[in-house]
């Protein structure tokens, strides 16, 4: 770790960073960032929303997504007979959106500090500005913000534009007692930005999104320098103009930040070809309350004893502020093409992965979907019009279950995004559809891959749509050895079951799973959790109980607490069974010997014991 920039051993300077930097390096004019307004109470962008018409049929409002704009009338009725619930125009759930906010804690003398170098408009107070700021995407928290009230948020949101301004912050903070939380893209579903209701200090949330420069990219050695607070789609953008990707694309990708990634630790939809977050970041700055962690150079790889910005990785802002990142990046692929195929069941799909692993030729995604999600995205199809399109479906239906036998309740279906060279998405494609062919599989069609593919946005608007229909929904993940895989997944989906009844909750839970990542070693496994709670008390517990529950099946079952959401406060009980008394000592430790007045209070993954978040708590 730099300290104030300078060399401890040595007192000699070290050069500025960059001082070094190659001549192959450009420095890409400024963009002027699109006005996408972002929805304050949901996912998303704020012209983008699912409705319910009076005649049943579903619109996702705007023009964002290939599901846009277009009557649905399959997903509503689909998700009632899923349910076993009466979900319908009628039958409402109103939101209460804006909750009470708490009142903010007297910051004036903070306030006074932060204007001798921050602008007005740089520093709020406002009571909706706090509140964004204070939470995350559970289902807790988005139901807490539209039919309940969060116990606290913080006192004083901040924007800063430059790496100086964070490190003037964290001196302003330092010096009044306050606590600082880093803000990204507020997208996290793990509570790590809910806010103990024992926390006293002022809280400043400091919101990075005004940091979205990409600084400089060396087209040459295929690196670039980004600001933190750049989110996902702001990047490709800027990137894909230089002919260059990083090719990290969550599925928050459109509001998720560089900063955020690196703080959960994040992996991508095309993580097999781009390789996961740690993979990408060559370095970063990070401000601490010790100093500034930063080097002038990087190279390749090296071997320089412990780095601290290892310790950033999965930190899920615990330690310091991220202000930059050296990232890798990749030529924007000569091909692109989509794929599908429809296996007989999860268990043949699951196999065929792990051939395909084997083969060597794993495309930039795929992703193999249970049947109960195979059904969802046919629910999510347009009306058909006309005789031709009518018998098109008829034929494929025709085709998969009469001739080729498939089960429609058994059936599962991957989507395949391929992406490189000619000859490598070519032999990438043959390999594929040929061990397929060996599992049972059918090939689908590139429509179906692309449209599989694109849906990944659209649907993260759904979990809203429920809410205001009296149902209760939220994704979570792990990952899981090959052998283990589907005894995971059956365990999991037998726990909920054994749950919801037990609860005597209404309806049938819902329930469904993807395998979306694969490694030598095993797989990521993504589940949805629902059910209808009208009339139920305290949906919210019920809820985070039945996760739970199929949290520590998943841990039985030999999964990891999580593959790329993180621990945040969520599962902050589960530590302790997944590392060892040493082990959760040695993170106090490094936790009291760089923040040792925990200035930095997110108070993360049970880095300094349970943090209580107050009424409906996750």
């Amino acid at each position: 770790m730099a300290h104030d920039n300078r060399d401890n051993a040595s007192g000699s300077t070290l050069p500025p960073r960059g001082a070094r930097a190659p001549s192959t390096r450009i420095i890409p004019s400024p963009a002027p960032l699109p006005k996408d307004d972002e929805s304050l109470d949901g996912w998303g962008f704020a012209d983008t929303r699912f409705v319910v018409k009076p005649n049943g049929n579903v619109v996702l409002t705007g023009r964002r997504y290939n599901i846009s704009n277009v009557d649905l009338p399959s997903l509503l009725p689909w998700i009632s007979a899923t349910l076993s619930a009466p979900l319908s125009y009628g039958n409402r759930n109103e939101p209460h959106y804006p909750p009470p906010v708490p009142e903010a804690q007297d910051a004036s003398a903070v306030i006074a500090a932060l204007k001798g170098f921050l602008k007005d408009d740089q520093i709020s107070s406002d009571p909706l500005v706090r509140l964004r700021r204070g939470h995350g995407h559970t289902g807790a928290e988005i139901w807490a913000i539209r039919y309940e009230r969060l116990e606290r948020v913080p006192d004083l949101v901040v924007f800063p534009t430059s790496h100086d301004e964070v490190v003037k912050l964290t001196e302003v903070a330092k010096e009044h007692g306050a606590c600082l939380i880093p803000f990204g893209g507020g997208t996290n579903v793990t509570d790590a930005l809910r806010l103990s209701i024992d926390e006293k200090r002022v809280v400043i949330a400091v919101d990075m999104r005004r940091m979205n420069k990409v600084l400089w990219i060396d087209p040459t050695n295929r690196m670039a320098c980004i600001e933190a607070g750049a989110t996902g789609r702001h990047i490709v953008a800027e990137l894909a103009k230089h002919g260059l990707t990083m090719g990290h694309e969550p599925d928050s990708l459109e509001f998720s930040t560089l900063g955020g990634w690196i703080a959960t630790n994040a992996s991508g939809m095309k993580k097999n070809r781009y390789g996961n977050i740690e993979d990408l970041v060559l370095d970063m700055q990070v401000v601490t309350a010790r100093g500034v962690v930063e080097r002038p150079q990087v190279a390749p790889r090296e071997s320089i004893g412990t780095n601290p910005r290892n310790f950033m990785f999965g930190s899920e802002g615990n330690y310091g502020i991220i202000t930059t990142a050296i990232v890798k990046l990749f030529p924007v692929p000569e091909v692109q093409r989509y794929g599908s195929v429809i296996f007989p069941d999860l268990e043949r799909g699951l196999a065929f992965l792990y051939d395909l692993q084997q083969a060597g030729a794993v495309p930039a995604s795929v992703r193999v979907m249970d049947n109960t999600q195979f059904h969802f995205g046919q629910a999510l199809k347009p009306k058909k019009s006309g005789l031709l399109a009518h018998a098109k479906s008829r034929a494929e239906q025709l085709l998969v279950t009469k001739i080729k036998g498939f089960d429609p309740h058994q059936l599962a279906v991957a989507t395949i995004v391929f992406e490189g060279t000619k000859d490598e998405v070519e032999f990438q494609e043959k390999t594929l559809y040929r061990i397929a062919k060996q599992h049972g599989g059918l090939k689908a069609g590139a429509a179906n891959g692309e449209r599989g593919y694109q849906l990944t946005f659209g649907i993260a608007y759904i979990r809203d749509l429920t809410f205001e229909h009296w149902a209760i929904a939220e994704s979570f993940e792990t990952s899981v050895p090959w052998s283990r895989a589907l005894e995971l997944y059956d365990r999991v989906h037998k726990r909920v079951l054994r749950e919801h009844e037990q609860r005597r909750l209404p309806g049938k839970p819902f329930f469904t799973g993807r395998i979306t990542q694969v490694y030598p070693t095993g797989v990521c496994i993504y589940f949805y959790l629902g059910f209808y709670a009208k009339g139920v008390e305290d949906p919210v517990r019920q809820y985070s109980e039945m996760e739970h529950a199929a949290r520590e099946e998943i841990l039985a079952a030999g999964g990891s607490l999580s593959h790329h959401h993180g621990v945040g406060k969520i599962r902050q009980d589960f530590v302790k069974e997944i590392y060892s008394e040493g082990a959760r000592a040695f993170m106090r430790d490094v936790k009291q010997a760089v923040d040792p007045d925990n200035l930095f209070g997110a108070g993360n993954h049970g880095v300094l014991g349970e943090v209580k978040l107050g009424h409906g708590e996750g």
